[in-house]
Order: structure tokens, then C-alpha cells, then sequence
């Protein structure tokens, strides 16, 4: 077989249809699907820009600020992070880093890269940070950056950020916040919680497709980095490069995705249809069912429920998904039901499974589909 013949057609590529019950991507509504379909414009053409002009408007609404540099980074949540943190640390400074999941000790990670002395303030996973060990880390090493996650889509933990949030203020320092998993599913207040940069990404509660990252930075964290001794290490997310054209100026400095762009003001017009109070509610009410639907089948929440976040849910498992072996179940569920669930990670891995109701899926009947599809493969017969 040659290798023209070897290589895929247009009407090859048909992907089977998912119930996409993992840690994310979620399954993306119709009419964003719709909106990436228009055609194409130029990344400066002034009816891109005036698209573009909306989405950023939104996002601000929807992270709760009035941050004039709020944008949909042309890069997943991971670059979302990265961003934040190149941006803001130079090396040497210090910073404090909460950590109790495999996202926290990614932003450790980061932060270690970019030549940054680093303190980590490790707490169980499947609980949230203490607010006693971060405010004391902090008021000891006095650093320039204090950084942690909101959700935690390692462990399904929801922090609040407030009082960690305004020790790191008193002490001078800037305040980053990951939001990958929280935006749009429940309420996230960048200004009443004074953090001075945060990301997420457009797959999981926005229910778009993966490859944006909405970001918002501060004026006090723009300033941080317009006084910066030396040059931001990367150059695709220097944010003092971005805002030349994500700004007034709309100098060019990438090609942004355009239908990505398309989707995410769609989706965002769907958070701002429903309104958040309601959609946040949905997502709770979907995180009870599946712990109420699961319960007699032996899954029990790892996460107390004081500190349980909505969109995300760790379950501890059965014996009798122990007996088949999870990675048996989970293939089963995808191959058999189209239904994807996540696996624990790190210290967890083996010993929960992780159930996202994000976005369009934070609804009843998918727990119902779940339920059903784990009822068939757990019976006597498998």
C-alpha cells in the first residue's frame, strides 16, 4: 500500500459519539458547534475585531472585573498558567505555592522553570489548602507572587480563595488564581476576592472546544510586568506583547484562532442566556444526583461535602469495580456505553474515579446514562 493510499480522506475522520464524563473536555453545545462553522475573517478584520471586542466584554463579566486585560489566550489552560506565572516571576523571586493536587504542583513546577525560589505548602489531596500554614508560608517568606488553585481537578476540591487571597494582598504580594475548572460553572469574583491574574480554559464548564485560555491580569500585575528588570521568557505570552493587540492598538502579534473564537462567544452567550445564578445551581444539583444515584452501587465522594465542588467529583470505588479492575470498567463504559470517566491521579490513581458535570453535561440525564451503564457492567453477568 503506498503511502497516498495510506493516508486519510475527509470522510474518514468520524469520531463516535461521546458522553464525555471525565475531567474534561465536556461536550460542546450545538450552537457552538454552529458558530465555528461560519466562515472564516481575518485575524484583523474589524468585524473579527468587533467579535472580539465581545468576548473579551463578557469575560469580564463573568470573572466578576473590571481588568481592562481580560482575553482568550490563544493556547490551552496549561499555557493559561504558564502565562501567569513567567509573566509576574523573575528569577530569585520568591513565591508561595499552595499545593494539594497535581495542578498546584504544576504551577510549583512552573514557577521552579522560570528560576524562581519556590515554597510549596502541601495539604492532603481531597482536602483544600490551610488557610493557617498558606497565611503564615506567606508572612515568612514575604514573597513577590502567592499562587493556588480554586478547583482542583485533581482531587474535585473547592477552595475559597478569600483569606489566603487578602494575606498575600497585605503583604505586598500578587495573587494567582487557577480557574481552569470553576469559570462558568460556579461563581468566580476577581475583584471582591482581590486576585491580580487568573486563568481557565474553554472545554470544561464553557462547554467549547479545547485550545483557549480565558486570562485576566490586573493593573497592579501589568504593572509588575512593564517594571520587570529583564524580559518575560517566553514570547508568545508576554502579556505586554499580547495587549498590542488584545488592546486598543490591535497590533498584530499572532494569528488568533478564528472559528475557536467564534465558539467561545457563543458559549459565552449561553452562560450569559442561562445567567449564572441558575447555572451554578444546575451544577450543584447534578453533583447530588450523581452522589445520591451512585450511592447504592458502592461510590462514595472522597471530598467532604463543605468543600465538594460542583463540576467535578471524586468517588471512591467499589469492590466491585476493584474485582473487574477500574481500567477494565472505564474502557467497558467508553467502548460499550460511549460514556468517559476519568482516573485518579497521583497518590489517588487506582482508587477513585473522577465524574465531571460540566458545562452541558451538569445535568440529570447524564447521571441517569452513568448510573445505567455501571448497573450493566457491574451486574452478575460481567
Amino acid at each position: 500500500m503506498t503511502v497516498r493510499q495510506q493516508a486519510h480522506t475527509p470522510e474518514d475522520i468520524s469520531p463516535s459519539t461521546r458522553r464525555l464524563l471525565g475531567p474534561g473536555p465536556s461536550n460542546v453545545h450545538p450552537r457552538v458547534l454552529q458558530a465555528m462553522a461560519k466562515p472564516l475573517l481575518g485575524h484583523l478584520d474589524p468585524e473579527f475585531l468587533e467579535i472580539l471586542n465581545g468576548v473579551q466584554r463578557a469575560l469580564r463579566q463573568l470573572f466578576s472585573t473590571q481588568n481592562r486585560f481580560t482575553l482568550p489566550l490563544s493556547a490551552t489552560g496549561s499555557a493559561g498558567m504558564e502565562a501567569c506565572l513567567v509573566n509576574l516571576l523573575e528569577a530569585d523571586d520568591r513565591v508561595v505555592i499552595g499545593v494539594n493536587g497535581v495542578f498546584g504542583g504544576r504551577m510549583a513546577d512552573v514557577a521552579a522553570r522560570a528560576g524562581a525560589k519556590v515554597t510549596r505548602v502541601e495539604a492532603e489531596w481531597g482536602l483544600p489548602l490551610d488557610e493557617e500554614a498558606m497565611v503564615a508560608a506567606i508572612r515568612s517568606e514575604m514573597p513577590k507572587v502567592v499562587a493556588f488553585v480554586h478547583a482542583e481537578t485533581s482531587t474535585g476540591v473547592c477552595q475559597d480563595p478569600q483569606a489566603i487571597a487578602s494575606a498575600a494582598r497585605e503583604a505586598g504580594a500578587l495573587v494567582v488564581l487557577d480557574c481552569v475548572t470553576s469559570l462558568a460553572g460556579i461563581p468566580v469574583e476577581l475583584d471582591r476576592w482581590g486576585i491580580d491574574a487568573a486563568y481557565s480554559g474553554s472545554q470544561k464548564c464553557l462547554s467549547c472546544s479545547p485550545g483557549l485560555s480565558p486570562v485576566s491580569f490586573s493593573e497592579r500585575a501589568l504593572h509588575a510586568v512593564a517594571t520587570r528588570s529583564t524580559p518575560v521568557q517566553s514570547w508568545y505570552l508576554d502579556v505586554g506583547l499580547l495587549d498590542g493587540y488584545y488592546g486598543g492598538e490591535r497590533v498584530y502579534h499572532h494569528t488568533a484562532p478564528i472559528s475557536a473564537i467564534y465558539g467561545l462567544a457563543e458559549g459565552l452567550a449561553l452562560v450569559s442566556e442561562e445567567g449564572m445564578e441558575k447555572r451554578a445551581g444546575r451544577h450543584r444539583e447534578a453533583a447530588a444526583h450523581l452522589i445520591e444515584s451512585l450511592a447504592p452501587l458502592g461510590f462514595s465522594p472522597l471530598v467532604p461535602p463543605e468543600h465538594r465542588l460542583p463540576m467535578l467529583t471524586t468517588l471512591r470505588l467499589p469492590e466491585s469495580v476493584a474485582k473487574q479492575g477500574e481500567a477494565n470498567v472505564r474502557r467497558n463504559l467508553l467502548q460499550r456505553h460511549g460514556i468517559e470517566v476519568g482516573s485518579g491521579l497521583g497518590t489517588l490513581a487506582g482508587q477513585v474515579w473522577r465524574v465531571g458535570l460540566m458545562g452541558e453535561n451538569a445535568r440529570p440525564e447524564s447521571v441517569d446514562a452513568l448510573r445505567k451503564a455501571l448497573e450493566s457492567e457491574l451486574s452478575s453477568d460481567h
